[in-house]
């Protein structure tokens, strides 16, 4: 059962990357270029189509990892399966490397290396899946006094962080949106857990939908997930990806583990070796995943409109004939030209 759900962790990462190739990539390159050739097609229009074009590809690959991710958690703890999650970044840089041409550094394959020695370790001295027959057994385990009070804090803090955190330091702490998003989506997992749980026993002859407790925990999860994919791209949006994605996989996976060890007690009757073993390869996975993120190329922004920030050695000017013409500021400029942007104007 172990072999099968790395594989269904694995599937995600496939997907996404194969679609980026060969639906994504391709369709970039004529976007991209008409960005530098004004004078063919508007600059205004390159921003749509790259769009245009990531939302198809997004609506391709999300819906067979994200499913391969549901049924992973159905069938295995979430002690097992969130820390796996390191699995889909060694299939991407190795994808990456082979498919779009992106060179996998040394130090990149030492981070590949030790995510599968940590990943091989949690598998050998992961606990079984616990034998559900009903979700009013999963209810019982989300309202023991344990969990109840896992639930409370976790949701306080997000509290915290939300309202009096993110509008104060959202923009210049890291940890702010990661913690939201890390909070939130260790009540998400434990919901999808259970919705997962419930539509196999559906699906197996015993009808869940008829108690409420599948509808909550159904309310439940659609919230969870809407706020942590806001708080996610937020945090995207504003910190670099290389520097996001590993604090985001420690502190989502440490949290995840900590809410299925209190609310489905994954790790009772384990000895303490075997907990011990589990998690010194969550650790060795966590130092894989950074160091491998760390080998990655900085981030480039696109130039997308009129106000994007430009070098500051670098002028723009506008002829009378409405043509851009552009020169460095050691060059002497012309009486004829008139400056129309500089980025000191926007600092």
């Amino acid at each position: 059962m172990h072999v099968y759900t790395c594989i269904y962790r694995c599937t995600p990462a496939i997907s996404r990357a194969l679609f980026w190739r060969w639906s994504l990539a391709p369709s970039l390159a004529p976007a991209l270029s008409s960005r530098k050739r004004v004078s063919e097609r508007p600059v205004s229009t390159a921003p749509v189509l790259v769009l245009v074009d990531m939302a198809t590809c997004w609506s391709r690959s999300v819906i067979i990892g994200e499913i391969s991710n549901f049924v992973a958690y159905i069938y295995a703890p979430a002690v097992l399966v969130t820390p796996l999650g390191a699995l889909s970044i060694i299939v991407s840089a190795v994808l990456a490397h082979f498919m779009l041409k992106e060179k996998l550094q040394k130090m990149g394959m030492l981070g590949c290396l030790l995510c599968i020695v940590g990943s091989t370790i949690i598998v050998l001295h992961a606990p079984e899946e616990r034998s559900i027959s009903s979700v009013e057994e999963i209810w019982e385990f989300a309202t023991q006094p344990a969990f109840l009070l896992y639930t409370a804090s976790a949701i306080a803090t997000a509290l915290v962080l939300i309202l009096y955190c993110a509008p104060r330091y959202g923009q210049t702490n890291i940890v702010v949106y990661i913690g939201i998003c890390s909070v939130i989506g260790s009540l998400t997992v434990m919901s999808i857990k259970a919705i997962g749980i419930a539509i196999k026993l559906t699906l197996e002859g015993t009808n869940q939908a008829k108690y409420f407790q599948t509808w909550i925990f159904a309310m439940v999860a659609i919230t969870c997930i809407i706020i942590q994919l806001n708080y996610l791209n937020m945090a995207l949006d504003t910190f670099n990806t290389a520097i996001v994605s590993p604090i985001y996989y420690a502190l989502f996976t440490s949290f995840t583990i900590l809410a299925s060890a209190i609310m489905f007690k994954d790790y009772s009757g384990q000895s303490a070796s075997s907990i011990a073993s589990e998690l010194c390869g969550f650790i060795t996975v966590l130092s894989g995943t950074a160091v491998l993120h760390s080998t990655r190329d900085p981030e480039t922004p696109l130039i997308t409109d009129l106000y994007t920030p430009l070098s500051p050695k670098v002028s723009w000017y506008i002829q009378g004939n409405g043509e851009l013409w552009k020169q460095k500021d050691e060059d002497e400029s012309s009486p004829s030209f008139i400056t129309i942007l500089r980025q000191d104007y926007f600092k």
